[in-house]
C-alpha cells in the first residue's frame, strides 16, 4: 500500500473516531440529566476529565429501535373511487418524508388518536409532521381546548383539540383563540349547530390533510367547512356531491347549493333537473325542498316534462308542508301552503284529459278557476285565466348523425332479430334520449324494436316499443322512458334489436368522430354486434340527446 493511501485511511479512521466520541457524549449527557447544550452552539462541550470513554467500534448494525423508521403496513390509505355503500374518500395535499421503505407517505394508512402516543418515544416513530399530527387527533395529550359538539342529547360529543393546529388551518379558529374576543383558556366551546361526525371530518383535515367523505355526512361537512372558512375542504365536498349527483337527489342538492352559495353545483343540478325532470320532480326528496327552490323549479322554462307531472310534484310538496306545519293536508290547506307558487303552474299547457282527470278533481283550484279552465280548453272565446298559458319550451333536442349517407341494394340490410350495436363516448356530460333507426326499404312496415344502453356490460336503460316505417330513407326515433345521463369520456354501448320487414336501409361512410355543437362523439365497434353494424356502416345512425344551453337540433 502506498504512503498516500495509508494517510487517507488513517484520516478516515480518525473522523469516525471523532464522530463516535461526540455521539457518546450526547448520549451520556441525555442519560445523566446534566446541563443542556444549545443546538446552535458552534463548539462541543468537553467531557469530564475524570471519565475515560473509549469510542465504540464502527458497526453496520441498525440503530436502536426508537431511531428506526417503521415500515408502513401494506395497503393503500383510500380507494380513489366511491364504494358500493355510497361512501368515498379523497385526499388533500400530503406532506412529510417517506418512511424507510421509501414509499409515498400518502399511501400509508394513517394511525390516528391517543393510542398512537402511548410509547414514550412516539415522536421518533413518526417520520413526518402529518403522522405526528395524526397521532394528536382527538388526543387529550397537550390539548388546550375542548369542544362540545352537536345538540344536547346522546349524540353530543366532547372533542379535545389543540388551538395552534386549528388556528393555522382556519381564520375563524384563529380569531376564536387569538383574536380580541378570544375565549378564556379552560372554557369548553359549545358548537350545537354542527354534527359531531362532520366536525371530526373537519378536524381530521386540519390535523393531517386527510379528507374522508360519506354520503350521509357530506352536506353537514360542507356546512362546517363553510362556517370555519376552510375552502379546500368545501371544494372537496362540492366535488363529491357533483360526482354523486343524480335525478333522485338533484332537487335536494339544488336547495343546499343555493343555501351554501355554490353556483357551479347549482348549475349542475339544473342540468339534471331540466333533462330528467320527471324523475327529479317525483323523487322522495323533492317535497323537502325550501319554498324559494320550489318556486324556482315551478318557474323554470326548460323543464323537460309534461305539466301534469309538475302539478303532481307541487301537490306532493304542499302535502309535506302541511305536515311540517302540523295541519291536515286538506285541499284548502294545500292551496294555502302553495300560496303564489300555485300560479306558476301552467294548467293551460295540459291536455283537456290531463286537467279533467287530475287538477280539476284535486279541489286545489276554486270553482271559478276550474270553470274558466274548462272554458279555456273548449270555448272559442276563451276567458282570461290567472295561470301562464304558454307551454314550457323544454330542452332543445340535438342529434348526432354518424353516417354520411345511406343506401339500399339487392343485398340490403336484413333484420332477423339479431343485435346491432356500436360503442360511443362524448367529451362532456349529456343526456341520451334515444336512437334514430333506419326503416323498411320496400314500402310501409311496422317494426318491433328493443333498444338498450349499457356501460361496462351493465344495462342502464332499455325500452321495447314499435314504430311505423313509411318506406322512405328517413330515420325513425325510438326513445327511452327517461333520458339517461352520459358521463364525459366514458364509453357506452348502444344496441338495437329489430323485427319486421326483412329488408332495410343501412348507413355507410361512417365517421369515427362527430361534433355536434360543442359536443364531440367518438365511435368504435362493439363485440355485442351480431348483425354487422360497426363504425363504417349499419344501423343506429343517430344518437338523440339533450345538453345544457344547447341550440336547436343540428346536424353534422
Amino acid at each position: 500500500m502506498s504512503a498516500r493511501a495509508t494517510r487517507r485511511r488513517e484520516e478516515s479512521n480518525n473522523s469516525v473516531t471523532t464522530a463516535a466520541k461526540q455521539w457518546t457524549f450526547y448520549g451520556q449527557q441525555s442519560a445523566g440529566g446534566g446541563g443542556t447544550q444549545s443546538p446552535t452552539s458552534p463548539t462541543l462541550p468537553q467531557q469530564p476529565p475524570q471519565q475515560s470513554v473509549s469510542p465504540p467500534p464502527y458497526s453496520a448494525s441498525p440503530p436502536p429501535a426508537y431511531l428506526q423508521c417503521p415500515s408502513p403496513p401494506p395497503g393503500p390509505l383510500r380507494s380513489p373511487g366511491g364504494s358500493s355503500n355510497g361512501s368515498a374518500s379523497s385526499a388533500g395535499a400530503v406532506g412529510g418524508a417517506s418512511g424507510a421503505s421509501g414509499g409515498d407517505p400518502s399511501n400509508a394508512p394513517l394511525r390516528l388518536g391517543p393510542s398512537q402516543t402511548r410509547d414514550p418515544n412516539w415522536q421518533a416513530l413518526r417520520t413526518s409532521v402529518r403522522e405526528r399530527n395524526a397521532a394528536m387527533f382527538r388526543n387529550e395529550l397537550m390539548s388546550d381546548v375542548r369542544f362540545v359538539v352537536g345538540p344536547k342529547g346522546p349524540q353530543q360529543q366532547v372533542v379535545p383539540a389543540h388551538r395552534y393546529v386549528l388556528a393555522t388551518g382556519s381564520s375563524v379558529f384563529h380569531a376564536m383563540f387569538y383574536g380580541g374576543l378570544a375565549a378564556p383558556p379552560g372554557q369548553d366551546i359549545e358548537i350545537p349547530d354542527v354534527e359531531p361526525a362532520a366536525f371530526l371530518v373537519l378536524l381530521r383535515y386540519l390535523y393531517c390533510d386527510d379528507i374522508t367523505l360519506e354520503a350521509d355526512t357530506v352536506l353537514a361537512t360542507l356546512y362546517a367547512a363553510k362556517k370555519y372558512l376552510v375552502p379546500h375542504l368545501a371544494r372537496a365536498c362540492v366535488a363529491y356531491l357533483e360526482t354523486s349527483l343524480t335525478a333522485r337527489n338533484a332537487c335536494v342538492l339544488l336547495s343546499q347549493s343555493r343555501l351554501f352559495e355554490e353556483p357551479a353545483l347549482a348549475q349542475r343540478c339544473w342540468e339534471i333537473i331540466d333533462a330528467q325532470a320527471a324523475l327529479a320532480l317525483s323523487s322522495d326528496g323533492f317535497p323537502d325542498v325550501d319554498r324559494p327552490t320550489l318556486e324556482a323549479v315551478l318557474s323554470r322554462e326548460s323543464l323537460n316534462t309534461r305539466e301534469a307531472v309538475i302539478f303532481d310534484a307541487a301537490l306532493a310538496w304542499a302535502g309535506a308542508e302541511c305536515t311540517r306545519r302540523g295541519i291536515e293536508p286538506t285541499p284548502e290547506n294545500r292551496r294555502e301552503c302553495l300560496g303564489n307558487a300555485l300560479y306558476l303552474i301552467r294548467f293551460p299547457a295540459m291536455s283537456l284529459q290531463e286537467f279533467a282527470d287530475n287538477a280539476a278533481q284535486s279541489n286545489v283550484l276554486t270553482l271559478r278557476e276550474t270553470a274558466d279552465m274548462f272554458l279555456h280548453f273548449a270555448a272559442s272565446r276563451k276567458p282570461a285565466v290567472l295561470f301562464p298559458v304558454q307551454a314550457r319550451q323544454g330542452l332543445p333536442m340535438r342529434v348526432c348523425r354518424r353516417f354520411q349517407s345511406c343506401a339500399y341494394r339487392s343485398n340490403q340490410w336484413r333484420y332477423r332479430g339479431r343485435c346491432d350495436s356500436v360503442q360511443f363516448c362524448a367529451d362532456q356530460r349529456i343526456f341520451l334520449a334515444g336512437f334514430g333507426l333506419y326503416g323498411s326499404s320496400s314500402g310501409a312496415c311496422e317494426y318491433r324494436s328493443r333498444i338498450e344502453l349499457k356501460r361496462g356490460g351493465k344495462a342502464l336503460a332499455q325500452c321495447d316499443t314499435r314504430f311505423h316505417s313509411d318506406g322512405s330513407s328517413s330515420t325513425f326515433r325510438v326513445y327511452f322512458d327517461h333520458p339517461v345521463q352520459i358521463e364525459a369520456d366514458t364509453y357506452y354501448t348502444a344496441s338495437a334489436v329489430l323485427e319486421g320487414s326483412e329488408l332495410s336501409y343501412f348507413g355507410q361512410e361512417g365517421m369515427s368522430e362527430v361534433s355536434v355543437g360543442s359536443v364531440t362523439f367518438q365511435f368504435q365497434s362493439s363485440s355485442d354486434s351480431t348483425n354487422g353494424t360497426g363504425v363504417q356502416g349499419g344501423q343506429i345512425p343517430e344518437l338523440v340527446f339533450y345538453g345544457s344551453a344547447s341550440p336547436p337540433e343540428s346536424t353534422s
